[in-house]
Parts: C-alpha cells; sequence; structure tokens
C-alpha cells in the first residue's frame, strides 16, 4: 500500500558516526555496530509505550517537540539530558536490563560498553527522525482510514519493516526484550508484536 517506507537506513543516516567513535576513542565500524545494537532497544521500548492509545497519544505529542532534522546531526547539538529522561520513560526501571541484553547479543565487550553511554544521545535523534517521519505519515496518508495504528504502524515499519522474513524462528533477543519490556502482562500476549518485531529485525539481519 501507500505506506511511507522509512527504515533503519534511513534513520542511521542522521547518526554523527564519525563523531561519536571519535568521542569514545572506538573506530567507526565498532561504533556502527554499537548503533545498530541500540537503536532497537529503543524503537522497541516505544513500540511497546505506544501499543495502547494513552502511550501513544503521548508518544506524538512528545514528537511535536523535537524539530524533525534533515542530514546528519550535529553531535553538539544533541541534548543528553533530555535523551537521558527520555530513555527513562521508554525503558523505565528496565533500562539496564535492555542494555545489558543488548550489549549480550553483540557478542563483543566493547560495543556491550558503548551501549549504555549510547542510549541518551541516541533517543533524541530517534525522536527528531520520527517527528519528520511521523507528520510525512500523516500528510501523506489523511485518506488512508486510520486505523488507529499511527506511530505503532510507524515504529513497527522500522522496527519489522522490509526485512520480510516471515518467520523469524529463532529471533532470541527479540523475545528477550519483548519479555523485559512487555512481557508483564501475563498469558497469551494475543498481539504481542514486540517480540516479533525485533525478533525479525534481528533475525532478518543478523
Amino acid at each position: 500500500m501507500a505506506q511511507n517506507s522509512v527504515n533503519l537506513d534511513d534513520l542511521m543516516q542522521q547518526i554523527p558516526l564519525g563523531d561519536l567513535a571519535q568521542r569514545f576513542g572506538v573506530d567507526e565500524s565498532t561504533m556502527g555496530a554499537a548503533v545498530q545494537q541500540a537503536l532497537p532497544g529503543l524503537l522497541g521500548g516505544m513500540a511497546v509505550n505506544a501499543q495502547d492509545a494513552e502511550g501513544a497519544g503521548k508518544l506524538e505529542a512528545a514528537l511535536g517537540k523535537h524539530a524533525p532534522a534533515s542530514g546528519t546531526i550535529d553531535l553538539n547539538a544533541i541534548d543528553e539530558e533530555d535523551g537521558g529522561k527520555i530513555v527513562n520513560h521508554v525503558l523505565g526501571d528496565k533500562q539496564g536490563e535492555v542494555a545489558q541484553a543488548l550489549g549480550a547479543n553483540s557478542g563483543d565487550s566493547t560495543i556491550a560498553k558503548l551501549i549504555p553511554v549510547l542510549l541518551p544521545l541516541l533517543a533524541p535523534i530517534v525522536m527528531q527522525f520520527l517527528s519528520g517521519a511521523f507528520s510525512k505519515q500523516q500528510s501523506g496518508s489523511e485518506s488512508a482510514s486510520s486505523s488507529g495504528g499511527g506511530i505503532g504502524d510507524l515504529l513497527g515499519g522500522l522496527l519489522g519493516g522490509g526485512s520480510g522474513g516471515g518467520q523469524s524462528s529463532g529471533g532470541g533477543l527479540g523475545d528477550l526484550l519483548g519479555g523485559l519490556l512487555g512481557g508483564g502482562s501475563g498469558g497469551q500476549s494475543a498481539g504481542g508484536g514486540l517480540g516479533d518485531l525485533l525478533g525479525g529485525l534481528f533475525g532478518g539481519k543478523k
């Protein structure tokens, strides 16, 4: 259908990998790998928040406070304090466990150490990116009946879209994060989307 197909590559293009690598004293490819591990934790947390109407509404309102960015974002312009608040809101008291799970999935101790310090730097970039993508989605799909998905659909597309690899049978990290972030609700998470979304992302590309 006529969806705005934004994907993780679009988001990666806005992240100043070279500057981040320099700040933390690693090479750019290591930083790129760390960012690719960290982003699904943030996006997955936002997807969990957006699973009900109230959470989706709050997230959409928060996007309005972040001006969309185009091109690579200047590292010095990132509000790390704001980023910390976003991470805290999105991941809550699971933030340490999520960072640990993301790091463990990388299998690399350098990347594992980078993830907790990257999350507050990446969060404002993610919000700016989502703000731009969401407003485009809203203006482009006015005719499409708003299935109530809104921001949830956008996050779902970013997390699971593209790789289309259907049966991500061994979506280990997806299941783990889905359990950490969404798991409390017990029983059969009928639409337990997050595990599948993250499983699709990691299962497809690892």
